[in-house]
């Protein structure tokens, strides 16, 4: 906005006329029966001896050689004569500000444009444009956050416009380190596009980001990159999020496997050898041996590397193998004595065993029996479970269904509900940005 806007204010004075010639007063001739009466001056004139000064053949060189100090001479001599006329004022304001312009000194250029505003004579669309190239000046040219924000405001009180300069007003209170104000400011943006139903500006999700890494507010950061995933997802956007909800407070690490399944579907490209591995590890202590045995083979497809996680991973690795193998002939034999047990955790976890096989309805049917049954220890978790294996089925309304109960509150879960709800139903990685 800054340059492009300045170098605006030139060609505005152009297109509302500032840079013609003034009239010139006396130069009609006085007829006989007038004479002995002294003719009113027209209005809009600058007497002969000022327009000697301040001609445009001659100052316009001026400018163009850069020759700052012989215009600012003309100006000076010219505003030093008696009785300037309130039009004669306004032009050499008017050179004021094409002084200013041209030599950088954006103090000159307000005060030139602030005189122009006052004055009365520009068209209202003209002073609108005038107001505008004011509070830019001080935004982009002096950073004067304070004037910029006062003059921001005045344009949207006089055009009936509040939001055409709203950006800049907030911007303007982060620039000047005001980061309460901006928070207060565009969280009310936030919720008026989304009541309005349309798509918040990826700028004003950024703006409220950096507020957060500003103030060290890990929450609050953390709320503006899900909002950026969730409006204008990218695999970054992905990443942080899913990274950075295990730095929260209220995470707790009996999620760490549901976090990294997560992970796996939504961001594959993301996914390191270790956390395929984090992922086998998990899967082989809750029993989910092909499971493990698949993320074991994504991370480590060949030999396992030198090093000194070697003979841990090979363990690993052997388990989910070993696992994998028996589940593949004996995983049907299970049923019987889950369904038998009187908490369903049990039948929860050979479902998902079998969603992990690819038997999609016969696993969502059997978590959907254990849940009946009851979960006697973190109920919830298996809602959680049943609701993302919809999703991997590609049942998204069930899935949603499912989900949607568990996106209240603080809880944990609540923020994996919400990521899988995002990632059926939200604008898709690489999708256009919206506007």
């Amino acid at each position: 906005m800054s340059h492009s806007r300045l170098a605006r204010i030139s060609l505005l004075l152009a297109a509302i006329g500032l840079n013609a010639a003034p009239a010139i007063m006396g130069m009609a001739p006085v007829h006989a029966a007038e004479e002995k009466k002294a003719p009113e001056p027209p209005k809009d004139v600058v007497r002969p001896e000022i327009f000697k000064l301040i001609d445009p053949a001659q100052t316009k060189p001026l400018l163009e050689a850069k020759n700052f100090t012989e215009f600012q001479s003309r100006i000076d001599q010219a505003a030093a004569m008696p009785n300037i006329t309130p039009y004669e004022e306004f032009v050499l304001n008017q050179m004021r500000v094409q002084l200013g312009q041209a030599s950088g000194n954006n103090e000159m250029t307000v005060k030139g444009l602030q005189a122009m505003v006052e004055s009365g004579r520009l068209k209202p669309e003209d002073k609108l444009r005038f107001i505008d190239a004011i509070a830019t000046t001080y935004y982009s040219g002096m950073k004067d956050f304070d004037n910029a924000i006062k003059w921001f405001e005045r344009y949207g009180a006089e055009s009936g416009d509040k939001t055409k300069e709203r950006q800049f007003i907030i911007r303007s209170y982060f620039l000047k380190n005001d980061f309460e104000t901006t928070k207060v400011e565009v969280l009310k943006d936030i919720e008026a596009s989304k009541k309005a139903g349309t798509v918040p500006p990826k700028d004003t999700l950024n703006l409220l980001g950096n507020v957060g890494i500003k103030t060290k507010d890990t929450a609050l950061y953390l709320q503006a990159v899900e909002e950026l995933t969730r409006y204008y997802p990218s695999e970054d956007y992905w990443n942080d999020l899913l990274n950075r909800t295990r730095g929260k407070k209220t995470y707790n690490n009996r999620l760490d496997l549901d976090l990294v399944r997560l992970k796996a579907v939504v961001v594959p490209s993301k996914m390191e050898p270790e956390d395929y591995a984090e992922q086998a590890e998990l899967a082989v202590l809750g029993g989910f041996f092909t499971e493990a045995k698949i993320a074991m083979d994504k991370g480590y497809p060949g030999a396992i590397p030198a090093g000194k996680d070697k003979a841990a991973l090979e363990k690993i690795k052997a388990s989910a193998n070993k696992g994998a193998a028996d589940d593949a002939k004996n995983i049907d034999s299970g049923i019987a004595a889950a369904q038998k047990s009187k908490d369903g955790v049990g039948l929860v976890n050979l479902g998902y065993n079998y969603v992990t096989l690819g038997q999609f309805d016969k696993g969502i049917d059997l978590m959907k029996q254990g849940i009946a049954k009851g979960v006697s220890k973190n109920p919830e978790d298996a809602k959680l479970r049943l609701g993302y294996a919809l999703a991997m089925a590609g049942k998204k309304d069930e899935s949603v269904e499912v989900l949607k109960p568990l996106t209240t509150g603080t809880d944990p879960r609540a923020d994996l509900a919400r990521y899988w709800i995002m990632y059926e139903t939200g604008p898709k990685i690489g999708a256009a940005e919206a506007k």
